[in-house]
């Protein structure tokens, strides 16, 4: 596996923020397993159980809050890492509405904190900043987001993110602009924005998968909301490997990369919250549910796709598990630690990456593309 990614990931120092969530945990599985030497910087996990905690990676961690300047800071400093990158967050909806502020305050101002302290910090050479699809204007429209797309957001949760992702771009052409590369600096970096992002692991409030398996695990039904959202739904491995595919771009200098980029799945990934229910209790008969739509409810959008051709055409990044292998992997997960009490994620990213190879993906292989 350290072949993978032009085995540029060997050897680096590598911190990921936001390292005890569910995403954050999976990359710092993966860039263990690619011969990087990993750090973390994040709040407690956020879940009980947790990803995370199940993994015990054994990497050297910090918990801290990312709006905590100075001890980012003077972590990063000791540290010295050559790539960041950044997931720490408040990544749910309904909780933004709760804590409006909060939500505001740590993805955008810890955002910028996270971008300073790699500012200050000479041996970075490259921030990979991820956000979300929810960053853009949501007109319902039918056919996916570009990137270059106006951003916006209803919820606060979204509007933070468009901010946040705002200020990536004025960072960039403020202190990292790509003209001086190399000349007034050394650093490049991108945003990522990823579509409904699902896997095992994840034990997060409010969110469809985890609902459903919290009320497998306890032999109750689940209360959907909306089965009739429509999402870019993608197994955690897929964006994930956007990310690292970016970050290798970055660190080899490629001044083209140091920009916006969507991950999400193809047609056939974006589905119903009703059809992806369909899918997984096909899968495993165990989860149960029932549709109780609240008589009022916070706003939340009802179509929201991805246009991926940036990724697929310059990066030649696509999906491997689209579709209903999404699904099945996740609850495969879940099942064998809800029945088995076993944690599979090392042997399914080890799969993904089997996979990937057979399809010749360029992120597999050990030339650079």
């Amino acid at each position: 596996m350290q072949n993978s990614f032009a085995g540029i990931y060997q050897g680096k120092r590598v911190l990921v923020t936001g390292h005890t969530g569910f995403k954050g945990s999976w990359l710092a599985l993966w860039l263990r397993e690619l011969g990087a030497t990993v750090y973390g910087y994040s709040l407690e996990a956020p879940t009980e159980p947790s990803h995370w905690a199940l993994l015990n990676l054994g990497i050297r961690h910090e918990i801290g809050d990312i709006r905590d300047g100075a001890h980012l800071n003077h972590f990063i400093q000791e540290i010295q890492p050559e790539i960041v990158f950044h997931l720490a967050a408040q990544p749910i909806v309904r909780e933004s509405y709760r804590t409006p502020i909060e939500t505001y305050d740590t993805n955008v101002i810890g955002s910028l904190r996270v971008y300073d302290a790699c500012r200050t910090c000479e041996s970075v050479r490259a921030v990979v900043s991820i956000t979300t699809d929810k960053v853009y204007e949501n007109r319902e429209w039918p056919w996916g987001y570009r990137e270059n797309d106006p951003l916006g957001g209803h919820d606060p949760y979204s509007a933070s993110k468009a901010c946040a992702d705002i200020a990536t771009t004025s960072w960039i052409r403020s202190f990292w602009p790509v003209n001086e590369f190399g000349k007034s600096h050394h650093v490049l970096m991108a945003s990522a924005r990823a579509g409904n992002v699902i896997g095992g692991g994840d034990w997060a409030s409010d969110r469809l998968v985890p609902d459903l398996m919290r009320g497998a695990a306890q032999g109750k039904e689940a209360t959907i909301r909306n089965p009739a959202s429509t999402r870019p739904w993608e197994h955690v491995l897929e964006p994930l490997s956007g990310y690292l595919l970016l970050g290798q771009r970055l660190l080899q200098g490629d001044t083209s990369c140091a920009k916006a980029w969507n991950f999400g799945p193809a047609a056939n990934g974006v589905l119903t919250v009703g059809e992806v229910l369909a899918v997984m209790s096909s899968a495993w008969p165990k989860l149960r549910y029932r549709i109780d739509p609240p008589a009022t409810a916070p706003h939340e959008a009802g179509l929201l796709t991805l246009d991926c051709s940036l990724a697929r055409s310059e990066l030649q990044w696509k999906p491997v598990w689209d579709g209903t292998p999404c699904f099945q992997h996740t609850v495969k997960w879940y099942e064998a630690y809800l029945t088995h009490n076993s944690v599979i994620s090392l042997p399914q990213l080890q799969a993904y990456v089997a996979e990937a190879r057979s399809m010749n993906l360029v992120w597999t292989q050990r030339k650079r593309p």
